[in-house]
């Protein structure tokens, strides 16, 4: 999201919300730079705040040939290619976060969160046929009261079924487990942890069943998947995130370490923690370089694997909150491009 502040000095100065970068108000510590190296082209809407979140399906045969779904919260969903080219787009207006998931059968399930009602937190699905790149709707299941926000999925080891968790912005936390029954997906739906203030960002671990929770203008919290059992790993200090926290992603590394990085949107940053401990690395910005800078992101999404020629040592995506003088869209950057400007490559 766009904090209110931000958004009102922008239309000020140049009457619409992608005319400039935003100046932040404060600035946590330094921050490496890295430069993206692909981009999609922008969103059909324009002049608004309209991108927000994507997710990687990774091709095991041929892993250049990957494809990135992406939500215009005011549109729909996108199919793109690891050049950044649309391939698909199906309309689907008040969808927000978004993340994909490999059923045992094959097929790859597309859930985003579904704001079309703000009175109950729903999920948009969708199946993302991995040969044409294309979308195709796969029904809704309605979670419970509140105003949908963030999503993510997991498919835990040895489970039927996958689990979507929602956070909405009144803070209730939900566990659906999704099924498929006579055709269709359905969803069981428990409350599993109750968050202070307004959260959104989304990142599930199978590894250690740790679910983390940006809460907007607090931090980054650890929640038990099992227990619903909840600390605090990253507080908003001004240093490592300023908040807002917006999206997180996890490079899994071992049995339970890699990195967890979340966007710290008010100094228009991503900061590092190495897990399992959640122990801060450091910072990094995309600056401009073959494409444009980045500012204002809302969803992160990240998979260390090995995705061909262009990004061999893993992909991070990152939603441009400010391309202007174009709408907003989406950056590809090479992860292991990050990791030798934190020097934790040699």
């Amino acid at each position: 999201m766009i904090r209110s502040f931000h958004a009102a000095t922008l239309l000020a100065a140049a009457g619409m919300l992608t005319a400039c970068a935003t100046v932040p108000a404060i600035t946590g510590d330094p921050a490496v730079t890295v430069t993206a190296r692909a981009e999609t082209p922008p969103v059909g809407t324009a002049r608004e705040d309209a991108a927000d979140d994507p997710a990687i399906w990774r091709n095991p045969a041929n892993p250049a040939a990957s494809l990135v779904v992406g939500t215009d919260k005011k549109g729909g969903l996108y199919v793109y290619d690891l050049k950044g080219a649309q391939k698909h787009f199906i309309p689907a207006p008040g969808l927000n976060n978004a993340d994909l998931i490999e059923l045992s059968d094959g097929r790859v399930l597309v859930a985003a969160s579904d704001r079309s009602d703000l009175t109950k937190v729903q999920l948009f699905l969708a199946l993302l046929d991995t040969a044409s790149g294309t979308l195709k709707p796969a029904g809704r299941i309605v979670v419970g009261p509140g105003e949908g926000y963030g999503i993510c999925m997991v498919k835990p080891a040895g489970a039927g079924g996958i689990v979507a968790f929602s956070a909405p912005k009144g803070g209730t936390i939900y566990k659906t487990v999704i099924t498929g029954a006579n055709g269709a997906f359905v969803g069981t739906t428990t409350t599993l942890a109750q968050i202070p203030t307004q959260t959104e960002g989304c990142i599930a671990d199978p590894r250690t069943g740790t679910l983390y929770i940006g809460e907007e203008d607090a931090g980054i919290w650890a929640i038990d998947t099992a227990t619903g059992a909840k600390r605090m790993v990253a507080p908003v200090d001004n240093r490592m995130l300023v908040a807002d926290v917006e999206g997180l992603a996890i490079a899994p590394e071992g049995t339970s370490g890699g990195y967890l990085v979340a966007s710290s949107q008010g100094d228009n940053a991503y900061a590092v923690f190495r897990l399992p401990e959640v122990t801060p690395v450091g910072r990094f910005r995309i600056a401009a370089g073959t494409f444009g800078s980045v500012e204002e992101t809302d969803g992160i999404e990240l998979d260390n694997r090995d995705f061909g020629p262009d990004f061999a040592g893993g992909l991070f995506i990152a939603q441009d909150g400010q391309n202007a003088p174009k709408a907003q869209n989406f950056k590809f950057v090479r992860w292991d491009e990050v990791l030798a400007a934190l020097g934790e490559r040699k």
